[in-house]
C-alpha cells in the first residue's frame, strides 16, 4: 500500500493546474510516461489508446482553432499536449498482445463490439496517464473542449485513430489556485449491495 505521501501525490494533494510555469517535460520522461501506461490492465490486453504529444509552436498552432474559447490559454499554456485518441482497429495488434486468446475474430466481426471496447478501455489508459504524470511529478488538465474533428483531420488522419480528450501536461504553477471543488460523499455516488 502506498504511504501517506504517495497518496497524497497522487490524490489528496494533487490539483488540475489552472496555468503552466515554463518548464520543458522531457522526451525521456513521455516515454517513460507512456512505458508506465502500457502496464495498466485493459479487456484481454487489448490496449487501443493511442497518444500524440504536441511539444512544439506549430503543432500548438494547428489545434489553437479546434480549442473552445474558454480552453485555449489553459491548454496553450502547457508544456506537453497530449491527444488521447483510441485505434477503431486495436484487435489487429491482439494476435500479438495476447496470442493465447482467439480475440481477434470477435471484434473483427463486430464493428460496434470493436468501437465500444476501444473507446472505453482508451478512455481507461488516458486515466492511467493522468495517474502516471501525477506519480512522476507532472501535473495533468484533462480538457474535452475541443473540435474532435478538426483534431482528428490535423493530428490523426493519417492512422484512423479517434480523438478521445486532450490531456495538458506540464508542471503547474500553484500560486492562487482556488479551493478544490466539493466531491460528492460515498453516499451520494456508491452503493453496498
Amino acid at each position: 500500500m502506498l504511504d501517506e505521501s504517495g497518496l497524497d501525490l497522487l490524490f489528496h494533494k494533487a490539483r488540475t493546474p489552472r496555468r503552466w510555469m515554463a518548464r520543458p517535460v522531457e522526451p525521456d520522461l513521455l516515454r517513460q510516461l507512456y512505458e508506465m501506461v502500457s502496464l495498466g490492465p485493459t479487456s484481454g490486453n487489448c490496449s487501443p489508446a493511442r497518444f500524440v504529444f504536441i511539444t512544439g509552436s506549430e503543432g500548438r498552432e494547428k489545434l489553437r482553432p479546434a480549442l473552445s474559447a474558454g480552453n485555449v490559454n489553459r491548454v496553450m499554456g502547457a508544456p506537453v499536449i497530449a491527444v488521447v485518441a483510441h485505434d477503431p482497429l486495436f484487435f489487429e495488434q491482439l494476435p500479438r498482445l495476447s496470442p493465447n486468446e482467439e480475440l481477434r475474430s470477435w471484434f473483427a466481426a463486430d464493428v460496434g463490439l470493436a468501437e465500444e471496447t476501444s473507446f472505453r478501455n482508451g478512455t481507461l489508459q488516458g486515466g492511467y496517464m493522468i495517474l502516471a504524470a501525477r506519480a512522476l511529478g507532472l501535473d495533468a488538465l484533462p480538457v474535452s473542449g475541443f473540435d474532435q474533428s478538426a483534431v482528428e483531420d490535423e493530428f490523426l488522419a493519417d492512422t484512423g485513430w479517434r480523438a478521445n480528450f486532450l490531456l495538458c501536461l506540464g508542471y503547474g504553477d500553484t500560486e492562487n489556485l482556488p479551493p478544490r471543488a466539493p466531491r460528492l460523499a460515498f453516499e451520494e455516488a456508491c452503493r453496498l449491495l
